[in-house]
């Protein structure tokens, strides 16, 4: 029994021997293409169409690809826009100049990224933003006194302390003055440090009276929290 598209044969035969791919023949006249690969097993190609024939796929996938990356990069963007939207509608909620707020956030972030080991309260970070806002809450909530605040910066062997300690300086509002002698990791040698990776930065005050109430807050709040949803 002959297909619907049997008398369509004849024309993608011609196709074929013009050099047209699968694809292009089943575009422009509809049959499947197992159909197409069945009827066409036996035209045979010049080399110079095969290249041609390799050369398209080739374009097309790679234009496949861009086509992905850019639909990954739009889907991306979208899902960060959203997620920033949702933040910001939380925050509306929360009153930013209530001490109590910011102390359990504290708390919360200083179990996790805190020191615990020394008799003293402190936090290292790579990140400048981290430190800023532990910074803001010892002068905001513990009144600790800006000569209280020290930093020790933990560098790799091929940075200049003095620029770091600038930067670190400026970062975070504290006197160079406040921050002691680097450490260098002497076991970095020889390895280029990317330009954006300024060293991490701890930052203590020595009142270790303030680490354990964090200490405290967090352990109960955590313990509270998951005891409800348990």
């Amino acid at each position: 029994m002959k297909s619907k598209w049997f008398n369509l044969k004849p024309e993608a035969i011609s196709f074929r021997k013009q050099g047209k791919s699968l694809p292009y023949i089943h575009t422009k006249l509809g049959i499947p293409k197992s159909t197409l690969s069945y009827w066409l097993k036996n035209v045979v190609l010049t080399n110079l169409q095969k290249k041609k024939l390799r050369k398209d796929w080739q374009d097309a996938l790679t234009k496949a690809r861009k086509g992905a990356v850019l639909w990954h990069n739009e889907e991306k963007a979208r899902r960060l826009r959203s997620a920033e939207t949702e933040g910001l509608s939380l925050l509306k909620n929360i009153d930013m100049n209530d001490n109590n707020i910011s102390e359990l956030v504290l708390a919360i972030l200083y179990l996790g990224e805190g020191t615990k080991a020394k008799c003293e309260t402190g936090m290292g970070s790579s990140d400048p933003l981290i430190l800023k806002f532990f910074i803001a809450c010892l002068r905001k909530i513990y009144k600790v006194p800006e000569e209280k605040i020290k930093c020790e910066l933990h560098l790799r062997a091929d940075q200049n302390p003095q620029e770091m300690i600038k930067f670190w300086s400026n970062e975070l509002n504290i006197a160079e003055e406040n921050f002691t002698r680097p450490y260098l990791d002497k076991r970095t040698a020889g390895k280029r440090t990317y330009t954006s990776y300024k060293g991490v930065c701890l930052v203590r005050c020595g009142n270790v009276a303030i680490q354990r109430k964090l200490v405290y807050i967090a352990k109960h709040f955590c313990g509270h929290i998951a005891a409800k949803t348990s």
